[in-house]
């Protein structure tokens, strides 16, 4: 973005340009790693160039925050991505099955969580659609999956609401679904690395695996116990991450940057 050099341009990122950090992972799951290496390290190069301008950076957490610093040389302050609550109704869990919301891209790990939920003789329910739809189908022939496709917000409250948990099987720059999960009264099952160590308290509002394997999230399904956690107790870790309070630390750090001026510059840390 370009702008007067006497504006003051504050950038809250949601992540670092995934091509920047996570080449394979990300380009490669499109089948386009060697193809597209020369067209990348090009966009990469003027990624960082474009990384210069602003006035000061506001990160959705702090794991981007920590990527903000070492792929841009940036300092952010910190203003978590806020939840919205009013999509979101308490739920009993009473549906006997795990969940998966998440568009359908490879890096997501979606795979992972379809092998997990057959190690451990649970039955999944995968809402989203995506470019790997048609390989998680035949990765998930004869297992407990259902794949639910792109629903309402109403089916998703439903649903939600509904489930024993909620899983994220990938490493996510922050990741919503585990306070959407909360907001429905649900606790959360993720990959311990990433934005869901800033989101997820182990024990309270659900629960971590520590390796990215299928056998490691298979073993905290056969364990989990939906009853040791408290809807009400969960809803109110999510109302932590309102809008009002979003917009409360997001006004008061613009505020601060327009106060120190425009010009390249970071807040002061």
């Amino acid at each position: 973005m370009r702008f007067r050099p006497d504006a003051v341009h504050v950038c809250y990122i949601n992540t670092v340009s995934r091509f920047a950090f996570a080449y394979d992972s990300y380009v490669g799951g499109f089948g386009l790693s060697a193809l597209a290496r020369p067209l990348v390290e090009r966009l990469v190069a003027w990624d960082k160039r474009a990384a210069t301008r602003p006035t000061a950076y506001i990160a959705n957490s702090n794991n981007v925050a920590e990527r903000v610093r070492r792929y841009y040389g940036r300092m952010p302050q910190v203003a978590h991505c806020p939840v919205d609550l009013d999509r979101f109704r308490t739920g009993d869990g009473a549906g006997g099955y795990f969940l998966v919301v998440s568009r359908l891209l490879p890096y997501k790990r979606i795979e992972l969580a379809i092998a997990a939920c057959a190690l451990a003789h649970v039955p999944l329910k995968i809402v989203g659609a995506g470019p790997a739809e048609r390989a998680l189908k035949a990765a998930a022939a004869g297992t407990g999956t259902e794949f639910l496709g792109a629903i309402s917000d109403a089916e998703l409250r439903d649903v939600m609401g509904r489930a024993r948990a909620v899983i994220l099987p990938g490493e996510e720059d922050y990741g919503l679904v585990p306070l959407e999960a909360n907001a429905s009264g649900r606790p959360a099952i993720a990959y311990g690395v990433g934005g869901a160590l800033e989101t997820i308290l182990p024990g309270i509002t659900g629960e971590y695996f520590s390796q990215p394997t299928a056998q490691s999230l298979a073993t905290v399904l056969a364990d989990f116990e939906t009853g040791r956690y408290d809807p009400a107790a969960l809803r109110a870790h999510a109302e932590a991450f309102s809008p009002a309070r979003f917009t409360e630390r997001l006004h008061a750090l613009v505020d601060e940057a327009v106060r120190l001026g425009p010009g390249v510059r970071d807040f002061a840390q």
